[in-house]
């Protein structure tokens, strides 16, 4: 059931932030580091009606642990009462780079 609420714009960016905050929860199985300080989430476009979708990418095309990442994320997001429907997009433009990665994710990897 989608919300009726009509809400200001301070509260999409709040919401917003608590999904950016929640998504930090879902880390890359193979990487051991969270989507978002890997650089993967693109976009988090939050809707009135509840609406929520995330603009993705991974480090490959054709990962093998899409579907995996995609759960959590829904898992996620889930736990903000104001997202009512979660919709993930995968996108390929522009190409994930290591450059998209938080300091914090280069250096637990090592990367300079």
């Amino acid at each position: 059931m989608a919300n009726t609420v009509e809400y200001t714009n301070e509260e999409i960016e709040s919401i917003k932030d608590r999904a950016l905050e929640a998504l930090e929860t879902v880390i890359d199985p193979e990487l051991g580091i969270d989507i978002v300080n890997l650089g993967l989430i693109y976009d988090v476009i939050i809707e009135n009606d509840g609406f929520c979708q995330v603009n993705l990418t991974l480090t490959t095309m054709g990962c093998p642990l899409a579907d995996v990442i995609t759960d959590e994320i829904n898992r996620a997001l889930k736990t903000i009462p104001e997202i009512s429907d979660i919709k993930t997009k995968l996108v390929w433009y522009p190409a994930w780079t290591t450059e998209r990665m938080s300091r914090y994710a280069r250096i637990a990897l090592g990367i300079r």
